[in-house]
């Protein structure tokens, strides 16, 4: 399934995005960091062909989209309201919003802003309280390299966009990940290390959209503590345990088949409200004793 590539303009800067499938049942899907939308190809085919219309977008600094190079353009508020754009910008009411990493932190963060547009959330491998020491190690050296290390990135970034693509999701995702000029990926970093990396706890607790989470072990930089932190925070959700952060890109079934049916439990219409006061059995037989 091909998508149509379209753009949209939010505040000075273009934003890129994939449409899949048709039809009044929206998804928005955002990719982890630094990484494009097309991390979301395969699972938004899925849920195109069960008759979803799903966006794939390209957050600011990412994929296609616009990458500034003023760490001014980058905090994770903006990443959440710039899926409200995108939704304000195909005239949609609400949708269920998506993502991974940070993605999943720009899900949070537009349903914080914007409760009444989001249908749905699902969110993967968050990265909330108990990543900071995670991040930090893993994202401190990435940022020395893509600042201090510019030139010898630059020249493994051209030769990764000479390289062929396998069609392959993985290998084509990490080459898209090296093809990038490092300096705006170092701005898109010190915004998140300047900002804050999610919606705090009080405000999280007051969501209340259906939410399924899917968390993992042995990842210091999404602790499975947090993924379960916030599914005990949330009114409304519930816990998928993967068996890796590889499982939904390299063995998708169980994890797509658990997106699909959460997906489609949220377009369920809600029950209706009994209207009136409910009768109680001694005021029902009174009733039927005076009619008789």
């Amino acid at each position: 399934m091909d998508p149509t590539t379209r753009h949209f303009d939010f505040e000075g800067h273009r934003l890129v995005y994939d449409e899949y499938g048709s039809g009044p049942r929206v998804v928005v899907l955002l990719p982890g960091l630094l990484f494009s939308r097309k991390m979301h190809r395969p699972l938004a085919e899925t849920l195109a062909e069960r008759g979803h219309r799903v966006f794939c977008l390209d957050l600011l600094g990412h994929g296609d989209s616009d990458r500034p190079p003023e760490m001014s353009n980058y905090s994770m508020t903006t990443f959440g309201r710039q899926v409200i754009g995108l939704l304000d910008h195909v005239e949609l009411k609400q949708a269920v919003i998506g993502g991974t990493s940070l993605g999943a932190n720009a899900a949070l963060e537009a349903a914080v802003a914007s409760p009444g547009r989001v249908r749905g959330l699902l969110v993967e491998m968050p990265v909330l309280d108990n990543a900071l020491l995670g991040c930090a190690l893993a994202f401190t050296p990435l940022l020395v390299g893509l600042t201090f290390g510019a030139p010898v990135a630059r020249v493994f970034g051209r030769a990764a966009r000479l390289t062929p693509r396998t069609g392959s999701l993985l290998p084509d995702m990490m080459l898209d990940w090296v093809s990038q000029d490092p300096k705006p990926s170092a701005s898109v970093l010190q915004g998140l290390f300047f900002g804050r990396a999610a919606p705090p706890s009080e405000e999280r607790r007051a969501l209340d959209q259906p939410t399924l989470v899917i968390g993992h072990y042995r990842d210091p930089v999404h602790p499975f503590s947090d993924s379960d932190m916030l599914v005990r925070e949330l009114s409304n959700a519930r816990l998928v345990q993967a068996s890796s952060v590889l499982e939904l890109r390299l063995t998708p079934e169980r994890l797509t088949g658990e997106i699909v049916k959460f997906v489609e439990r949220c377009f369920k219409p809600k029950p209706r409200a009994a209207s009136g006061r409910r009768r109680t059995p001694a005021a029902a037989r009174r009733g039927s004793h005076s009619s008789s």
